[in-house]
């Protein structure tokens, strides 16, 4: 029986998490782990809980290899290191449910695994990419909690909620019940008395072609421009946004873009934002030019984080870039949206909205694009992502999105929306990573002050294991 909860998780988790999770899974899956691990030994514990998340991530392999093209020992790391993890708060857990401690065990539980999420996002290169958070980002009742507390609030819903219940403590039950029903209220009533977006509209264009950067000096890449600017001319929006990557560009050869995109720009009264390699200097960057609507002089953003392995030709850049004449607009490229930071940063440069072109890989287009969704909702931003071989959304600061498209269609693309003029204020923008931090703090305290076995009192005997696996079963006296 055991063995089958064990193998009932992994599955849960293997349709709850990764690139397409199905919601609901992901607060089902640990359920039945978590009611086995405490009629276990400490061993078999440990082995169980490993084994049903490396079940659970085992399908995330072939895209780490296969589309991120990572070293196999990263790939490794990255599977095996949150399994081990995992395995070892099952175990905590465990011994504080057999210690009659249910509460602090459901605290550990989600506080452990919320911790290592927030010291990933920091020592990885991958930000803050890697969450079980973004599985709720189209769930507006939970997503709305980021406002407050950031990814790191739902993680801990979403591990502290199951290892309440699995508990069957009434009152770690209840516990969890009311958190759970506190933060949908909240999230309820946010979203009920949101306004709809006003303010200017965005237009986000793009259209399909091989993955490969093409020069704008070559026919190939003349010609992708002059449809470009043929489809943009059909537009009436106060910004028009291309995708990352689209085109290659040096010093000699920018002219041939920058030209005909400035007069596209000062033609249909729109800032035009294109998304480019830029060879200069002997350095190639990721850049995204702001070509602005009044003619003036084009501003470079330059990509701060790159993917690694396959952008390690490339210099990071380190500044944060507004569309000229456009203050409340802030321009960003795809990966950099899994950096809470750096749009907190825009957040507190007085952005509203954040402009960003991006390039996906058609199976992580849902995922990789409700991050920003999620980015959005965090720090009160709408955000516009034009992602090549994924999808062009526009979602408001509430994360409702306004337009969605794929690029998985012949031809050009477009989808407008309008973004507001003004930020929405969030307690996530204000305090960042908080939430995490009072993880981190929590279970330094736990750690300190709270035994992980019951006191013995005078006279009695030692609980043998068949007595401790059963301890849970007794009603505490």
């Amino acid at each position: 029986m055991r063995i089958v909860l064990v193998v009932l998780s992994g599955v849960l988790f293997a349709f709850g998490t990764g690139l397409h999770p199905v919601f609901v899974l992901t607060w089902l899956a640990p359920l039945p782990l978590l009611w086995a691990v405490p009629r276990m030994g400490g061993r078999a514990a440990f082995a169980a809980a490993t084994l049903a998340w490396l079940a659970g991530q085992a399908r995330m392999a072939s895209y780490f290899k296969g589309v991120l093209e990572m070293p196999v020992p990263a790939i490794v790391g990255i599977l095996v290191l949150p399994a081990l993890v995992f395995g070892g708060l099952a175990v905590a857990y465990r011994r504080l449910v057999v210690a009659d401690r249910p509460l602090i065990a459901s605290a550990v539980f989600a506080a452990g695994w919320t911790t290592m999420e927030y010291v990933f996002s920091l020592t990885l290169p991958h930000g803050a990419w890697w969450s079980i958070a973004y599985s709720q980002a189209d769930v507006g009742p939970v997503v709305q909690f980021v406002s407050v507390t950031g990814i790191w609030g739902v993680t801990f819903l979403l591990m502290g909620v199951p290892a309440a219940v699995a508990t069957l403590r009434p009152r770690a039950v209840g516990t969890g019940a009311a958190l759970l029903a506190l933060v949908l209220g909240f999230g309820t009533i946010r979203t009920a008395t949101a306004s709809a977006p006003h303010g200017e509209t965005v237009a986000l264009l793009a259209t399909e072609h091989p993955n490969d950067e093409i020069d704008v000096a070559s026919p190939e890449g003349r010609r992708l421009l002059a449809g470009y600017i043929a489809q943009a001319r059909t537009i009436d929006a106060a910004a028009i946004v291309l995708p990352e990557k689209t085109f290659v560009a040096d010093d000699r050869t920018l002219p041939l873009l920058s030209g005909p995109l400035s007069r596209l720009a000062v033609e249909r009264h729109a800032a035009v934002v294109a998304g480019l390699i830029h060879k200069s200097g002997g350095k190639s960057s990721n850049s995204a030019i702001v070509y602005p609507a009044d003619g003036g002089r084009p501003a470079e953003y330059v990509k701060h984080h790159l993917i690694p392995g396959l952008e390690e030709e490339f210099t990071p850049g380190t500044s944060r870039v507004s569309v000229p004449g456009r203050p409340r607009w802030g321009v960003i490229i795809c990966k950099d949206l899994d950096f809470p930071g750096l749009v907190r940063g825009y957040r507190s440069d007085g952005a509203a909205a954040l402009l960003a072109p991006a390039w996906d890989f058609h199976s992580d287009a849902w995922l990789h694009g409700r991050m920003a969704l999620v980015r959005g909702v965090e720090s009160g931003l709408a955000v516009a992502r034009n992602a090549r071989a994924g999808d062009l959304t526009i979602s408001d600061p509430y994360g409702r999105v306004q337009a969605t498209r794929s690029t998985d269609h012949p031809g050009f693309v477009t989808v407008s929306a309008q973004v507001p003029y003004r930020a929405v204020s969030t307690l996530y923008a204000r305090l960042g990573d908080w939430f995490a931090w009072l993880c981190i703090a929590f279970l330094i305290t736990t750690a300190i002050a709270v035994p992980l076995t019951r006191k013995r009192r005078p006279g009695s005997h030692a609980a043998t294991p068949a007595e401790k696996a059963e301890a849970p079963l007794r009603p505490r006296t």
